[in-house]
C-alpha cells in the first residue's frame, strides 16, 4: 500500500500538472484572441483604405468634370460677350451700363464658384 507521503506527492504533481495545463491553455487562448484581433483590425482597415482610395478617385474625376464644364461655360460666355460687342455701342448708355454690370457680376460669380470648387478640392 502506498504510503501517505507518496499519495500526497502524486496529488501535488497531478494538481501542479492541471495548473500548468490550465495556464498553458489560457496563454494559448489569449494568443489566439490576439491573432484574431489583429486579423480583424486588418480586415477593418482594408475597406477604409479602399473607400478612401475610391473617394480620392471620385474626387479626381469630379474635379476633371468640373474643369471641363468650366472651360465649356467659359467658351459660351466668351461667345455671348462677343455677340454683345457689335451692338453694345448702339445701346443707350443706361442699357450699356447694365450690360457691363451683368458681365462684371457674371465674372465675379464665376470666380466665386471657382474659389469654392478649389477650396473643396483642397479639403
Amino acid at each position: 500500500m502506498p504510503d501517505l507521503k507518496e499519495v500526497s506527492e502524486g496529488i501535488t504533481r497531478g494538481a501542479r500538472d492541471v495548473v500548468y495545463v490550465a495556464v498553458g491553455l489560457g496563454v494559448l487562448a489569449f494568443q489566439r484572441a490576439q491573432v484574431r484581433r489583429q486579423e480583424l483590425l486588418g480586415r477593418l482597415s482594408e475597406p477604409r483604405s479602399s473607400f478612401e482610395e475610391r473617394l480620392g478617385e471620385v474626387r479626381g474625376e469630379l474635379t476633371k468634370q468640373v474643369r471641363a464644364v468650366d472651360e465649356a461655360l467659359e467658351q459660351v460666355i466668351e461667345r455671348v460677350e462677343a455677340s454683345f460687342e457689335p451692338i453694345e455701342d448702339r445701346l443707350p448708355s443706361q442699357a450699356r451700363d447694365l450690360v457691363e454690370q451683368v458681365l462684371s457680376r457674371s465674372r465675379e460669380a464665376r470666380q466665386h464658384i471657382r474659389s469654392i470648387v478649389s477650396s473643396n478640392k483642397a479639403a
